[in-house]
């Protein structure tokens, strides 16, 4: 076992604050054997170094080992290099993780590979750590170049094309996206007609919308591509299918009926050459077809595994839901390491006098920074767990240990519900995180611009966000309706009752819940039922359930309307639908934080982390509060407790910050932020010195207010 004390504890000597105006620092907690397991600690520490170690996750020590790979400087970004020499520099990069047997984890193994699928993405998000150019650029050409042909190619295109793919003797595109058809694949204009006589596919873009576009290694240095089109044969359109396409010769030029332009410069993720390209009567062979879902004969005959058009699609789509697990992963690490610079900038940074005539205050000892921070902090261990329980559920689907229609189906939803969340969080952390640390955040050389220009696409790209909570949408829908199937109107009535009123007053009995009349009780009274974790996940469940049990009841009767009036009455829902999938996403994000919370041993960590947990989940309700006043969940008095109890929550926490940001394992050496490698201690406790020193020598001058 990788033992991750020595790394923590190096850095804690080396940014650690000094609060003598503020709250002490706790100090490291003894072994889970040294307290009862019952108690509760009355002032709780925090063991850092097993909890650094289940942030890790399933695939701990594979993530330990990218992670010292990320620290290496031959592999980090060089901070104001021009877009070519950042191109250039990301695919040398790409050679050396080669080098390194980096990249072929999710490999067959009789390739070279470890058909390990889980602990290839694990390592594979850490590279957001060096630079995220090279992480996505790493992810075009194995996770997704690589991958199409490994998921949706046979035996012929596994030995034919995989060795020089993941030897990078061919770098490729993916050439999914087009100009006028992002998140809607399923109506790309790219097509490709099956030709009998010749037993070649003719690929065309028949129009400007049609081109491909935003690819990764188009622009320069990709040779070949994985191409989407619509497979036509026998004057039959099949739907979308991949095809292997070489794109340039040997010095550099597209072959013929292929063209291409430059994306150009973009607003961050620059160390990729995102190019767009376009195809006029371009023959590939017929053997090129990526058919493991779908085949053409000689004679032109179609022929599929899958009978049903749609659901051939999406199980063809489906197997590229590695994009978006990665994402989600990458995106909670960079929430995880501005919320590490920020913090540990706010132990150290001292700003105005409040509690002392002498020594200005820490900027985390004030609440504004405490509420700005930590409730970020508290969303991050969430999304860090849920991410975990996701990479395990994607790893057995894809190692086959279970790897039914519903396991694909039920991965893809998860993909498609906690993507949104963690890019999202990312964004808005990464922003705060740079507002809290001032013009100091601004600086390039502390990271946090430099992040957020390179994850702003994540919201976008392998999904928009909002398609993608509409997809999660759909599926809560459908899974209500196969509920209700046989249900007639009355039992209808009867369900859509009892969630708005047995369910949250008589159900479960947490009658307090939902009181809108007579809870005159105490805010101490309030806060002790919000602490429960019944009552909160009896509130963020009914937030979904109710949801979806509304929107389900004004959609009913749209399947009987003509298709015009279907599609105006799910548009008047939608931007529900979306609030209800993204209630969906932030209640699995609460159940794992649970179930993560219920295997922690040490009795100090598991009262923290606790509060951190109830941090989370009172923050989203705190966020939804609206709804749950409107619809009768909360009353006013209640409503107010939970605000009122955050505050307490946070000011709880202030203590554990720190520790709360040292578990994640990050040195100096990932983060490369001077005001986080201890330089900003320095300078105040310098400051601190030098008026110290006044004040002994009795050289200080007298303020002219004293005189007065």
């Amino acid at each position: 076992m990788v033992d991750t004390a020595p790394r923590t504890t190096s850095n804690k000597q080396t940014i650690a604050p000094d609060r003598s105006a503020g709250t002490a620092r706790p100090k490291p907690a003894g072994s889970a054997a040294s307290a009862p397991q019952s108690a509760a600690p009355t002032h709780p520490t925090i063991d850092v170094a097993a909890l650094g170690r289940q942030l890790l996750g399933t695939w701990a020590d594979i993530r330990l080992d990218a992670r010292d790979r990320a620290a290496q400087p031959d592999l980090q970004r060089i901070e104001g290099q021009t877009m070519a020499e950042h191109r250039e520099r990301v695919l040398g990069q790409l050679k050396i993780l080669v080098g390194h047997g980096a990249v072929h984890r999710a490999f067959p193994t009789a390739l070279g590979g470890h058909d390990d699928h889980g602990g290839n993405i694990a390592a594979f998000e850490e590279l957001v750590i060096a630079d995220p150019s090279l992480q996505i650029k790493s992810g075009v050409q194995w996770g997704l170049f690589g991958a199409a042909v490994l998921h949706l190619g046979t035996e012929y295109h596994h030995t034919t094309f995989l060795p020089d793919i993941m030897s990078l003797e061919v770098p490729g595109a993916f050439a999914m996206t087009e100009t006028g058809h992002g998140s809607d694949v399923a109506a790309i204009g790219t097509t490709a007609t099956y030709d009998e006589a010749k037993q070649q596919f003719v690929i065309n873009t028949p129009f400007r919308g049609a081109w491909k576009d935003y690819l990764g290694n188009a622009a320069l240095h990709g040779t070949a591509a994985v191409v989407f089109a619509q497979l036509i044969t026998k004057g039959v359109n099949h739907g979308v299918h991949a095809f292997y396409m070489s794109l340039r010769n040997a010095k550099g030029g597209f072959l013929k009926g292929i063209g291409g332009e430059d994306d150009g410069l973009k607003g961050g993720l620059n160390g990729i050459d995102n190019g767009r390209l376009h195809f006029t009567n371009v023959r590939v062979p017929r053997e090129n077809l990526l058919n493991r879902y779908g085949s053409v004969a000689e004679d032109g005959t179609y022929s599929s595994p899958i009978a049903s058009p749609g659901r051939r699609f999406f199980t063809m789509l489906g197997t590229l839901v590695q994009g978006r697990v990665s994402l989600d992963g990458a995106a909670t690490t960079a929430a995880a390491m501005a919320l590490t610079i920020a913090i540990t900038y706010g132990n150290q940074r001292r700003q105005f006098n409040a509690a002392s005539d002498t020594d200005e205050e820490v900027l985390l000892d004030y609440q504004r920074h405490q509420r700005r921070l930590l409730p970020k902090l508290a969303t991050t261990y969430a999304q860090v767990f849920a991410h975990d329980e996701f990479l395990v559920k994607f790893d057995a689907v894809f190692s086959g240990a279970a790897d039914t229609d519903d396991d694909r189906q039920d991965l893809e939803t998860i993909a498609a519900a906690l993507k949104p969340l963690s890019t999202w969080h990312a964004l808005e952390t990464l922003q705060e995180a740079r507002e809290a640390s001032g013009g100091a955040g601004f600086l390039a050389e502390n990271r946090m611009v430099g992040l957020r220009q390179d994850l702003d696409v994540y919201v976008t790209f392998e999904g928009d966000n909002n398609v993608l909570l509409q997809l999660v949408a759909k599926r809560l829908l459908t899974d209500y309706s196969k509920q209700f199937a046989k249900a007639d109107a009355g039992a209808m009535a009867r369900f859509v009752v009892q969630q708005t009123a047995d369910r949250a007053y008589h159900g479960t009995g947490l009658r307090s819940l939902a009181q809108t009349i007579g809870d005159f009780g105490s805010t101490a009274r309030s806060v002790a039922g919000l602490r429960d974790e019944r009552v909160q996940r009896e509130l963020l469940t009914d937030r979904v359930e109710a949801m979806i049990a509304e929107i389900a009841g004004r959609l009913r009767d749209a399947r009987k309307l003509p298709k015009a009036d279907a599609a105006a009455a799910f548009n008047r829902n939608q931007n529900e639908l979306i609030e209800a999938a993204r209630a969906h996403g932030e209640l699995l994000q609460w159940e794992a934080f649970t179930r993560a919370l219920a295997k922690t041993n040490d009795p100090g960590t598991k009262q923290v982390l606790t509060w951190v947990r109830d941090l989370f989940g009172l923050g989203l309700i705190e966020k939804h509060l609206a709804w749950y006043l409107i619809n009768g969940r909360l009353s006013p008095k209640r409503a107010k407790a939970v605000s009122a109890y955050i505050d307490r929550l946070i000011e709880r926490l202030r203590p554990h910050a720190q520790d709360l940001v040292d578990a994640f394992g990050y040195g100096p050496e990932h983060l490369r932020a001077k005001i986080a490698s201890g330089a900003e201690l320095e300078r105040q406790d310098e400051a601190r010195a030098y008026y110290a020193a006044q004040r002994a020598a009795g050289t200080m001058p007298v303020p002219e207010k004293s005189k007065k």
